[in-house]
Order: C-alpha cells, then structure tokens, then sequence
C-alpha cells in the first residue's frame, strides 16, 4: 500500500468523532435505604461485640470477685461456727466433726478440708471424710482439692479460750474459680440472655433502620421524581415538601428553585420572541421604504431617507441598550464610588428635565425630605444619574397629559431613598413582578405609540444591584407608578 494513501487513511481516523444524546444507564448499586438499614444493623452488631468484650473483661472479672467474696463468707461463717462448737466440747470431738461433716454433705459442689492447728486433716471431702475404699462403698463423691491458692478459701477456727485452734478451706467441686454448680449456671444463662439481647437489638436496629431510611429516602425521591419531571419537560411540577427541618427546607428551596427556572424559561422564549419582534419593526419598516424607492413607488427624497435614518437611529438605540445591559450584567462596567450630594444630583436632573416634560404638558417637580439641604451618599453619580433618566423617561412616556411627575429624596437608617412618582396609567398588580423584565411592556404601554424599549426598567435594577441596593415599586392602574431606589449611604460590599 503507498505510503502517502497510509498516512490519509491514519489522518481521517484520527479526525472522527461521535456524539450520543442518549445517557447511559447508571450501575447497578445498593438502595440507600437497604445501606441505611445495613448501617443500623452494623450499629448495632458493633454494639453487641463491644458490650460482649467489655463483659468479658469487667463483668467476667467482678463476677469472680463476687464469687469469691461470696465463698469467702460461707468459709468465714463456717469458722465462726466452728469455734463455737470447739468451745462447747472443749476438743476436736466426735460431735464437731459430724456437724462438718453433715455440713459438706448439705453443699454437696462445695469442697471442705478441716485441719488442726498441727496441719493434721480432721475431715477432707477429697474422700467424703473418709478412707477411699469406704467413700467406694458408700458411693460418696470424691472432690479432689484443686492447686492453687487463687482456688480456694481459707479461715482460721478460733476459740474464744484457746485462740487459733485449726484452719477451714472451701473450693468448689468442680471449677479452679470458685464458681458453684449454680453460680455457673447463672454465668451460662446471663451469656445466653446477652447474646439473645444482642440479636433482638440487631433485629430492632434492622427494622428500625428500615423504617428510619423510608422515611428518609421518601422525600429524596420525591425530589428525584419531580427533578426528573421538570428535566423531560414539565416544568410545573413541584415536590410540595415544607416544614422548619433539613428535608423541609430542602423541599422549599428545590421548589423555588423549580419556579424560578419555569419563570427564567418562559421570560427567555418572551424575550426571545421580543427581541425578534423590536428587531423586526425597525428592520421592516427600512425594508420597506428601501424597496420602494428601489421598486420606484416612492422617490429616493430627503423626506424617505430620513424615514430610514429614524428606524436605523431606533434599531442602533435597541442594539445598544442591549450591549450596555449585558455589560453591566457582566460587571464589564467600572462603578466608581464617591461621596455625592444625592439632593443637589436629583434636584439639577430636575432642572434640565423641566422644559422636556413642560413641552409634554407635564408638570415635573422635586421634593427633599431628607431635612438637609444637602445630603450625602456613597455612590456612583454617573450611574445613579442613568437609573433616575430611565425612571423619568418612563413616567414621561406612561403619564397622560395635564399630568405631574415628582422626583424625592428621602433617607432612612441606612439608605437614601430616591424616587419618581407619577400619575401615570399605572400597571397591573400580576405584571409588577415582571416590570424589570427585559423588553417587557405591559399591554397598554405597547398600545402607546411613544413605547420604548422595554430596556430601561432592566438596566436601572441592575445599577441598583451594583450598588448592593434594592429597587421597589408600587402602582395601581389608573392612579399612577412610583419608582423607589433604596441606596446604602455608606458602601457595602455585595453579599
């Protein structure tokens, strides 16, 4: 094959590429509700393993000292006895021996050795107190004595005239700890109830972790659900979750985030549909006059050309409201903050504004109730100069004639309050949230034939947010539109 076809081959396939809008489908992985309970049961078995090596630690060692304790009193009990019957006899008589004898005999898994003060045995269960052949007879039980001192108890028989007369020792009949038949019976039976406690602990946590991660994952997969919803194209839907907790709040904020978005959507295709349409007036209206002096129908005049000098003024106005809005949104728009006497700024716009609204048959006046004659703020002039041009084009375009419009300078704690009243056509209480809203007119204004833009209203709300202020407005159709900006007095820096 040629090199050069080789290397053409080699390059087309370096060059290809693929695309799939379909999304692949996720593993397959434990519910979290299942990894929820399984957590639970974990707990809880952790728990049991934790409590059983502590038993075995702690409990296990107090109860030996227990039992020891508890033998060491019996012994004790037993040498007390013992002395007194020592007393009563004077000796190591046949009588004291049968009472110790007939003692080990009502302890049958407790062992019993009795020796004199000389070491010599008088009595020792390891032949029932007898020689092996005749406990074999007799079939008494043989209780070796085990090694050990930890393995028996010991006490010393005292007589009240003699002193110390002999030594009593105990061991059990069959552990090296000093455990009775019954004292490891209840050992057993306590393990046993641990172990059952700790298996319907396991069991609760499951059922109980179930039930936990339910109701848990419930609201989880109503946001799912309703995520997914809004993702294929329904964007009403809504969670419906409420309340002062985590999930509560959660649910409130998913569904005003949903609302928000419904409402960005549906403002983007207005706009979308606005901005075609602001474009396409301008445009059409120059398309037509063009071709009609090109067809001949209307004469290429002064008078014609200027109809197109005024779409083409009014297209470049659109164009650039756009570029300036966009810019300001996207901070491209240096804001230079300096201490401004917001009274003298509003009064003299007023004063150049007068004679436009005067030719309107408008009456425009302004009103300080800041109680100074001079007031100041930290702010950007220029700009805030722009927001309240806006302000007073729009009461001028919206204001019937033999109308008045009033600009005031207020203040409160915080903020210099500067606002345009006027006694306008006003605007529908459901269109008041939309007012700054790009190229948004409400359906009166578009009857007007002065409409503007649509742009202003946009552009001053996004220089009061430069500003870290807010804008509010209040209006009732018929009676007239105030416009309010509250601006910090001193400069704070936007959250």
């Amino acid at each position: 094959m040629p090199k050069g076809h080789s290397q053409r081959e080699a390059s087309a396939e370096s060059n290809v590429s693929s695309y799939n809008t379909i999304k692949r489908q996720p593993r397959s992985t434990m519910r979290y509700s299942t990894r929820m309970a399984l957590s639970f049961a974990l707990t809880a078995v952790m728990t049991a393993v934790v409590l059983s090596i502590v038993l075995a630690i702690v409990w296990e060692g107090q109860f030996q000292l227990y039992t020891r304790q508890n033998m060491q009193r019996m012994v004790q009990y037993m040498a007390d006895s013992l002395g007194q019957q020592y007393d009563a006899e004077g000796m190591w008589g046949d009588g004291v021996l049968k009472y110790v004898e007939e003692t080990s005999q009502a302890m049958p898994d407790v062992g019993m050795r009795l020796e004199d003060i000389h070491g010599f045995v008088l009595y020792d269960d390891i032949a029932g107190g007898m020689a092996p052949s005749a406990a074999a007879q007799r079939n008494v039980t043989i209780l070796e004595m085990p090694r050990g001192a930890e393995s028996v108890v010991s006490a010393e028989v005292v007589s009240m005239r003699e002193g110390r007369v002999g030594t009593i020792t105990y061991w059990a009949a069959s552990s090296d700890l000093l455990l009775t038949k019954a004292d490891s019976t209840f050992r057993t039976n306590s393990y046993a109830a641990i172990v059952m406690a700790a298996s319907l602990a396991v069991v609760f946590a499951c059922a109980i972790g179930y039930i936990v991660a339910r109701a848990l994952t419930r609201p989880i997969k109503v946001i799912t659900t309703t995520a997914a919803q809004i993702r294929n194209g329904d964007l009403t839907a809504r969670t419906g979750l409420a309340g002062s907790d985590e999930m509560g709040r959660l649910g409130e904020t998913f569904d005003d985030m949903a609302a928000s978005l419904e409402r960005d959507i549906k403002m983007e295709h207005r706009l979308t549909s606005d901005v075609a349409h602001e474009l396409r007036t301008p445009l059409m209206a120059m398309q037509a006059t063009v071709e009609a002096m090109q067809d001949g129908v209307m004469p290429a005049d002064q008078d014609n050309l200027a109809t197109v000098a005024v779409e083409v003024r009014r297209l470049s106005r659109l164009v650039d409201a756009m570029l300036r809005l966009s810019r300001m949104e996207n901070g491209k728009i240096p804001i230079h903050f300096e201490k401004c006497d917001v009274v003298a700024l509003c009064s003299d716009l007023v004063t150049m504004q007068v004679l436009l609204f005067q030719d309107n048959d408008l009456e425009l006046s302004f009103v300080n109730d800041t109680g100074h004659a001079e007031y100041t703020a930290e702010v950007d002039p220029d700009l805030v100069r722009e927001a309240m041009v806006n302000l007073l084009s729009n009461a001028l375009r919206y204001t019937p004639e033999g109308g008045s419009v009033v600009v005031r300078v207020a203040r409160d704690r915080r903020n210099v309050l500067l606002s345009v009243s006027d006694t306008g056509i006003g605007i529908a209480k459901e269109d008041i949230p939309r007012v700054f809203s790009r190229f948004w007119r409400s359906d009166a204004s578009r009857e007007r034939e002065a409409g503007g833009l649509g742009v202003g209203l946009a552009l001053t709300k996004e220089i009061v947010d430069r500003h870290n202020g807010t804008i509010s407005v209040d209006s009732e159709e018929g009676v007239g539109t105030t416009f309010t900006l509250h601006l910090p007095i001193v400069r704070r820096k936007r959250s």
